[in-house]
């Protein structure tokens, strides 16, 4: 029962990353954030995209699962690939900081201590940076998506009222661009 749960949220989450890639191939001034449940995916869009293209990009990239394109069911800026590259950034600096108090054998932290250990710490960040992202590419692909729709089907695309977190992200993502106004949609599933 568990395992068929997590496989519908894998199969909507590439749904969900796949409909973003269909929007990406027509549109270019938007940005878009989702996220996916056991009977579908909530699709915020940040931009002027008509209710009728977001239904046809839902509808064409199930249909490009369907017949193989699995790579569409991974999207680089995908949550996983974020939380990978911000834990290992975190790690990184923090591992810096630590080596520095004890290579000065202190048990706090000081502010010469701190901007000695500073260069360090930015040049692991980037290191971190750097490889963070194929490996939560690669986290993404293992455990939270899944390209083989199987036997999903799409129910519904209905435009619903934005939630106090579409207008967070609109913020966050739009710049507060008035022209990238915030729609959000529920697409459910079946299957």
């Amino acid at each position: 029962m568990l395992d068929q749960l997590i496989s519908r949220v894998r199969r909507n989450h590439g749904l969900e990353h796949a409909t973003i890639h269909m929007l990406s191939e027509k549109h270019t001034q938007f940005s878009a954030q989702g996220n996916s449940d056991h009977r579908g995916f909530n699709l915020n869009v940040y931009g002027r995209i008509r209710e009728e293209e977001v239904a046809a990009a839902v509808y064409e990239a199930h249909r490009r699962l369907k017949a193989g394109q699995r790579h569409l069911a991974v999207h680089p800026n995908c949550g996983t690939v974020l939380l990978t590259t911000a834990t290992m950034a975190t790690l990184a600096a923090q591992a810096v900081f630590g080596v520095e108090l004890k290579r000065q054998h202190r048990s706090a932290m000081t502010l010469p201590t701190l901007l000695n250990a500073l260069p360090s710490a930015v040049l692991a960040v980037v290191v971190a940076l750097i490889v963070s992202r194929p490996i939560g590419i690669q986290l993404q692909e293992q455990y939270t998506v899944d390209g083989d729709i199987g036997d999903l089907q799409v129910t519904s695309v209905r435009r619903v009222n934005p939630s106090l977190v579409t207008r967070l992200f609109q913020l966050l993502l739009a710049g507060g661009r008035a022209d990238l106004q915030a729609t959000a949609y529920r697409i459910e599933t079946k299957g």
